[in-house]
């Protein structure tokens, strides 16, 4: 299974890095604006800085990697040939893809030459993340999920999955997904404005129609992960947009306190982003990436109390 990498800064191949994984129905490309601000954000700076509070050095984040890993199907990355992602559900669900999927994904930071890494995933990308996590406890060193949740979909949802999927194979193909790129009166001033709706929509019509299939097929038959939360002893950004329909700060906001803390004090924080819905990273990208800073700082205050 290929999974397709972009490198938005090298750093340092002894820092852990940061790997962005994108929602649906778009790729990698989501994340371009919210990397470059976060690499602005953490670029070298002339000096010693320290911490107000400690007096200590500052961590220097200008080191840290950043990549971001394409799903297959997503973009140019190939859909998976039958063989490399198990069985086919009799609904027509992929149930074993997701967790394929963070196998592979882990394979591919290892091909990078790294163990671990700081996983980053919007909605979709969220999923993987958790089965990351579920699968690979070793390979996370801390945990970024954005508009997202743990459950899996309902009978209803999943149902309607399959049918977009098979409507985009019968040659429906991106017109499946094209709402995603139409706002609604409840959405951000951003969604709202001609150019995200260009851009999304240009970012749509790059996707193949097998691709759109493959990512909603495996999503379906995801497992849920609701049990996971207990299991993350790494430091979590939990980020959600206030305007998000699907995965708004109230139904986020619990997961806070089902990650567990460590001597009092909670290893999960919640980023409520103003005038954003289900696509933080592109609709404020800047505030994102500064919740992605504080993300990188206390990975970083957590290895060097290890």
């Amino acid at each position: 299974m290929q999974i397709g990498v972009t490198q938005y800064r090298a750093g340092s191949s002894n820092a852990v890095p940061l790997i962005l994984i994108h929602g649906f129905p778009v790729d990698h490309r989501m994340w371009d604006a919210a990397a470059e601000a976060l690499t602005q954000l953490t670029a070298p700076t002339t000096g010693s800085a320290t911490n107000s509070d400690s007096e200590t050095p500052s961590p220097d984040l200008s080191r840290v990697p950043i990549f971001a890993f394409e799903m297959p199907g997503a973009g140019a990355t190939p859909v998976p040939e039958h063989g490399e992602f198990g069985p086919v559900a009799a609904d027509g669900a992929y149930p074993d893809a997701l967790d394929d999927m963070a196998t592979a994904m882990v394979e591919q930071l290892n091909a990078l030459g790294f163990s671990k890494a700081i996983w980053v995933g919007l909605s979709m990308g969220g999923y993987v993340a958790f089965a990351i996590q579920r699968l690979f406890p070793k390979a996370v060193a801390g945990l970024g999920i954005c508009d997202s949740k743990t459950d899996a979909d309902s009978a209803e949802s999943r149902a309607n999955r399959l049918r977009v999927a098979q409507e985009a194979e019968d040659g429906a193909g991106w017109r499946t997904v094209m709402h995603f790129a139409e706002p609604g009166p409840k959405d951000s001033m951003v969604k709202k404005s001609t150019e995200f709706i260009t851009t999304f929509i240009d970012w749509i019509h790059d996707q193949t129609p097998e691709g759109i299939a493959w990512r909603q097929r495996m999503a379906a038959g995801r497992p849920d992960q609701a049990d996971v939360l207990s299991t993350i002893d790494v430091p979590t950004l939990l980020l959600s947009g206030e305007l998000d329909p699907s995965s708004p700060p109230e139904k986020m906001r619990p997961y806070v306190s089902r990650i567990p803390g460590v001597r009092g004090v909670p290893r999960a924080f919640l980023v409520e982003v103003p005038d954003a819905g289900h696509f933080t990273a592109v609709e404020q990208p800047t505030k994102t990436a500064a919740a992605l800073v504080e993300l990188l700082e206390r990975v970083a205050a957590a290895s060097s109390r290890s």
